[in-house]
């Protein structure tokens, strides 16, 4: 078990790289002259996620030498127990079309597990962090807070997330998905991080997708879990490498994975 001091201090300074990561990311927002590249995933790079990346890469060089880094951009530097794991713009999709639910997300896995992570959106003025074992936090226009997940019991009064229809079909769990939006109160596709961010801050119950990688999630999964959530693969293994992710408040977590195992057709 980590000393408090310790994750205060890891805490303090993943605050500092998103501080970083704003002055490369926010100025190139809704520019102009943004250039844009497909990756051979097909999906979209610009080159603000490239120097931003590489600005949160250097801080951790300079002060945090001996940590590995694992980042979208970039992959993997170093070994270590100790690991950043960095999505310089999480909704890079929504950041070349100059809508601003996008954010970097920053977190730190120890021994595989994340235990600090942050998340900042500043094209909202918003920023969130956690840690496992002080808690979690938001602020607002400058304003900080503190954040738990909701006490909501019942699917019947669950708010849900589910990103995308197409991220559902493609994963052939669109039966899955129409069973979720049968039993819950309300199903919206928020989408990419900020969906996560509301279920930390007790406004959501259930946020889940597919096709994800670590850095996808790894920030979010310690906010969630430091605000008293639980982030898991879609099956309920506890892994960030499932390709997978179902984040609830904890308290309805078992009812969702039954509802989803209970209307599985067997596809992948």
């Amino acid at each position: 078990m980590r000393d408090a001091a310790a994750v205060r201090a890891d805490r303090e300074f993943a605050l500092r790289l998103a501080d970083a990561a704003d002055q490369q990311s926010l100025p190139r927002f809704d520019a102009a002259d943004l250039d844009v590249s497909v990756k051979a995933d097909h999906s979209f790079v610009t080159d603000a996620d490239l120097a931003t990346e590489r600005a949160i890469r250097e801080l951790i060089a300079s002060e945090r030498p001996d940590d590995g880094i694992f980042g979208e951009e970039f992959g993997v530097e170093g070994s270590s127990a100790r690991q950043w794991i960095i999505d310089p713009i999480d909704g890079t999709s929504n950041f070349l079309r100059g809508v601003p639910l996008w954010g970097t997300m920053i977190a730190l896995a120890v021994d595989d597990q994340p235990l600090v992570g942050v998340v900042s959106m500043p094209a909202l003025r918003r920023r969130w962090w956690g840690a496992v074992g002080i808690g979690a936090a938001t602020t607002d226009a400058g304003q900080e807070r503190s954040i738990r997940v909701s006490e909501v019991s019942s699917l019947d009064n669950a708010s849900v997330s589910f990103q995308s229809i197409a991220q559902w079909d493609e994963a052939g769990k669109t039966d899955e998905l129409l069973a979720l939006s049968r039993r819950v109160w309300r199903d919206r596709g928020y989408g990419d991080v900020f969906a996560y961010m509301m279920l930390a801050e007790g406004r959501l119950e259930m946020v889940a997708e597919f096709d994800v990688k670590p850095y996808d999630i790894a920030a979010a999964a310690a906010i969630v879990h430091a605000a008293g959530g639980r982030l898991t693969a879609f099956d309920g293994a506890n892994t960030l490498a499932a390709g997978s992710s179902l984040a609830t408040n904890s308290i309805l977590h078992d009812d969702f994975l039954s509802l989803f195992h209970n209307n599985s057709t067997g596809s992948s």
